[in-house]
């Protein structure tokens, strides 16, 4: 049996951070990983560019049933503490837009560095290991697993959530803390693309590859970004934001000329050439093939700008304004980015992230219901929670 003082389950972004942490403060750590490849979702993020964190990142760009339990770890641990460090190791970074900041070159750049920072601080970590079960006992917790029998005192669940099966996705995070008699908030897929209702998808799916500036607004949320129409519905930044807050069943609405006021442009149009037809006063703003698809789709009639009387423009600028649409449903987690839900952080210490009734066990990450915007928050709350926890087990 091997007796350690700390055992990490996962190799993702919280579960390394953590292990380095901790084994910095002479701590004896291994982080078991049952995948063949670690790291995956580090790897693909961003594009391959990894979106490590964002300038901006605060308390209020996360989703959680308690609003105030991420304030300590992002207060603790920064944004800034994160970019000090990736800016200690050379990586070359730049900001998107909105803070987001992305590798110059690769995703595999902040994988190696906390695959460095364990080594340097000598966390052992091990691949294609796989947890058979585990035991709690006086003073720690037994673990069998495939290769072999580890007993430590303290135990950090960073399994994740069940976002993107193909990359080891598995809910072994949930049933650890049901095992410990801990609560879990229900789970379902967010910062993913909406499908859509046939009659919908007939006319929309042949936009795919469009892009429009947007913004989507869904239970008093709204978020101004790109929405992009595919051949399954629709996605593009806007989109995966407002699909955390969207609930089954509930209409999102979008202002599809959100910097200014439709009505004002059709009518200078109108002004000043009369005979031109609404759709190509419309190309002046929109792709054409999306304005020859959307007008019928809105029922919209397409004449000469000079045949709209009294408040016929008006009807027009609101239905591009004020679009209507009830998803069909989402992607799920086939490619949602995160996982909404989880275990409930009224069960956890904010400070350290210990489970309040299990002395010994913590959990960080994305497997507990504490969930980002889309731009880098979510690293962030992988490195801010990794790192609490890391000061104490």
């Amino acid at each position: 049996m091997k007796k350690l003082d700390v055992i990490v389950i996962g190799a993702g972004a919280a579960g390394l951070f953590c292990a380095a942490q901790a084994a910095k403060r002479g701590r004896s750590v291994a982080v078991l990983d049952h995948a063949k490849r670690i790291g995956g979702k580090i790897l693909m993020s961003g594009g391959g560019r990894c979106n490590f964190t964002n300038m901006y990142a605060s308390h209020e760009n996360f989703l959680c049933d308690n609003p105030h339990f991420t304030k300590s770890a992002l207060s603790r641990y920064t944004q800034w503490d994160f970019i000090g460090l990736v800016a200690e190791y050379g990586i070359a970074y730049h900001e998107k837009t909105l803070g987001q900041l992305f590798c110059d070159d690769s995703a595999k750049d902040i994988l190696k560095m906390l695959l460095s920072e364990c080594e340097k601080a000598g966390a052992s970590v091990t691949q294609q290991c796989e947890i058979l079960d585990i035991e709690k006992i006086d003073d720690g917790f037994v673990l069998n697993t495939n290769q072999g029998q580890y007993q430590c005192e303290s135990l950090v669940v960073a399994t994740g959530g069940l976002s993107i099966p193909k990359l080891g996705a598995s809910p072994f995070g949930y049933q650890i803390a049901e095992q410990f008699g801990l609560k879990l908030k229900p789970t379902r897929a967010g910062l993913v693309p909406f499908t859509l209702h046939e009659l919908d998808k007939k006319v929309l799916a042949e936009l795919s590859g469009i892009s429009l500036d947007a913004n989507a607004s869904c239970n008093d949320t709204s978020f101004n970004e790109n929405i992009l129409f595919t051949h399954r519905g629709l996605s593009g930044p806007a989109v995966l934001q407002i699909s955390s807050f969207w609930q089954p069943g509930q209409t999102v609405e979008f202002d599809l000329f959100p910097h200014g006021e439709l009505l004002a442009e059709l009518e200078k149009a109108k002004e000043n050439q009369p005979d031109v037809q609404l759709s190509t006063a419309l190309t002046k703003h929109y792709p054409k093939r999306y304005v020859q698809a959307v007008l019928p789709y809105l029922n919209i009639e397409n004449k000469p700008l000079k045949q709209y009387q009294g408040k016929q423009l008006g009807q027009v600028a609101e239905a591009f304004h004020h679009w209507q649409l009830k998803p069909n449903g989402t992607e799920g987690y086939r490619t949602a980015e995160v996982t909404l839900g989880g275990v409930d952080t009224d069960e956890l210490s904010s400070k350290t992230m210990e489970a309040k009734k299990v002395k010994g066990l913590y959990f960080i990450g994305e497997v507990m219901d504490v969930t980002g915007w889309l731009g880098g928050y979510n690293f962030q709350w992988a490195w801010s929670s990794g790192w609490v926890a890391g000061q104490v087990v």
